[in-house]
């Protein structure tokens, strides 16, 4: 049996107990009207998403440019002049539940499609091991990189090579490996009975892995 987690928010608190990972999580915070302006303020770029779900649905992408404003649902984007006017729209565009905000990460491209990695772990036989480490290249003309919304898989090394030919491809395959055997020691500690975990890390240029979801259980 494996335990589900499904709260988003719930497993973002436990992670950002440990100092090592949490310098890995982007800034989150409940979705309210006040957070999502000063996070708007302070990163010009943040996600919303629901605190219950997966396969990328009902995420949403917010920006501030200037005074202008705009969010992404899928493949539309929608303009506004002030802050109320997209508030306004957003509230009536987002899934009816609880959501969340996240610090927009500028994900590194290949081809301007953002790229990110799906790292599976899972307890078998009472030890854990990674199962799968792919990228997750998105489908043109989306912010999200679900394979279920059209993302193509990659080989991770592949990925990282073709996105961030800069860096050294192997060592952020073993950081990435590192960080999530550290971060399944606190969640298990947390949440015993777990056995299946998804990680989703994405990479911006400086190279800098960054935690987007950890799901118990991952597509």
């Amino acid at each position: 049996m494996n335990r589900i987690i499904g709260s988003k928010l719930i497993k973002t608190e436990v992670l950002q107990t440990n100092p090592y990972i949490a310098n890995h999580i982007p800034e989150t915070a409940v979705f309210t009207e006040q957070h999502l302006k000063d996070m708007l303020q302070k990163y010009g770029m943040v996600f919303v998403k629901p605190v219950h779900g997966g396969g990328g649905n009902g995420v949403i992408r917010v920006s501030k440019e200037g005074e202008k404003y705009s969010f992404t649902k899928m493949s539309h984007t929608y303009s506004f002049s002030s802050y109320k006017a997209l508030y306004r729209s957003l509230a009536k565009n987002k899934l009816k539940r609880s959501y969340l905000i996240q610090q927009g990460i500028a994900l590194a491209r290949i081809k301007g499609r953002p790229i990110d990695y799906r790292v599976k772990f899972v307890k078998k036989e009472g030890e854990w091991k990674i199962t799968a480490m792919l990228g997750r290249h998105a489908r043109p003309g989306l912010v999200i990189t679900n394979v279920c919304k059209g993302g193509t898989l990659l080989k991770c090394r592949e990925a990282l090579r073709r996105s961030l030919p800069h860096i050294d491809a192997r060592v952020k395959q073993q950081e990435m490996r590192k960080l999530t055997r550290t971060c399944t020691v606190l969640l298990e500690e947390r949440f015993p009975g777990i056995g299946e975990l998804g990680f989703d890390y994405g990479l911006d240029y400086s190279g800098k892995i960054w935690i987007l979801e950890v799901n118990t259980r991952p597509q």
